[in-house]
C-alpha cells in the first residue's frame, strides 16, 4: 500500500561538496541521506553508492569544484517494499533516471571555516542552480565537508501520481552530506 512509504526521502542528490586538493574521498566514511517528513514524522534514507570528484584548497577556495553522482537505485529506507517503490516510476524513476548530480560553479568564502558551494542539482533531469552551505574540518592528513541542502521535492517530480499531494509526504526534503577526503 503506498501509504505504508512512511520512510520516504526524496531528492537525492546533492550533496557531498568539496574535499581536499584532488583529495582521495573515503567512500567507507563518507554519507549523502535525505531527510522528509511523512504525516509530519522525520524519515532518513541513505544513498549507498555514490561518487565525488572534488578539487579544494583553503588557501584558494575559488578554484575548488566538485562534482558528485549519486546511484538513485542505491536508496535505502530500511525497508525492501519502500525501496523497490521509492525507485519506481512515481518517485525516483531509477530505471529512467539512474543518477541525480551535482556540479559546483562557485565555490566563495564565509568566513572560518565555512563555504558557500553553488552549482547545479539535476533530478530526474529537472535542475535547479542552488547554494550549499559548507563546512570544512581538518584534522591530521583529512578533510571533512559537512553540509545540508534544502529543496523542494515535487520541483523534481519526486513524486507524482497521487503522491504530488503533499499533505502525506512533505515537500521539503533535506539533502545532506558528511564526505571525508584524505589530503594530497
Amino acid at each position: 500500500m503506498k501509504v505504508k512509504l512512511n520512510r520516504w526521502m526524496a531528492a537525492a542528490a546533492s550533496f557531498a561538496m568539496i574535499a581536499g586538493a584532488h583529495a582521495q574521498v573515503d567512500m567507507s566514511k563518507s554519507t549523502v541521506t535525505a531527510t522528509s517528513k511523512q504525516m509530519n514524522v522525520p524519515t532518513d534514507g541513505k544513498f549507498n553508492k555514490f561518487s565525488a570528484q572534488i578539487a579544494f584548497d583553503p588557501a584558494k577556495p575559488t578554484a575548488g569544484s566538485a562534482n558528485i553522482t549519486i546511484d538513485t537505485g542505491s536508496y535505502d529506507l530500511g525497508d525492501d517494499d519502500y525501496n523497490k517503490q521509492v525507485r519506481g516510476a512515481e518517485w525516483f524513476d531509477a530505471g529512467k533516471y539512474p543518477s541525480a548530480t551535482f556540479v559546483s560553479s562557485a565555490i566563495a568564502p564565509a568566513g572560518g571555516n565555512k563555504y558557500n558551494v553553488t552549482g547545479k542539482i539535476t533530478i530526474k533531469g529537472k535542475s535547479q542552480t542552488v547554494t550549499v552551505p559548507v563546512t570544512v574540518t581538518q584534522q591530521g592528513a583529512t578533510e571533512t565537508f559537512d553540509g545540508a541542502l534544502p529543496i523542494k521535492r515535487t520541483q523534481f517530480d519526486v513524486g507524482t501520481g497521487e503522491w504530488k499531494d503533499t499533505s502525506i509526504v512533505a515537500d521539503d526534503v533535506v539533502i545532506k552530506f558528511h564526505i571525508v577526503a584524505a589530503k594530497k
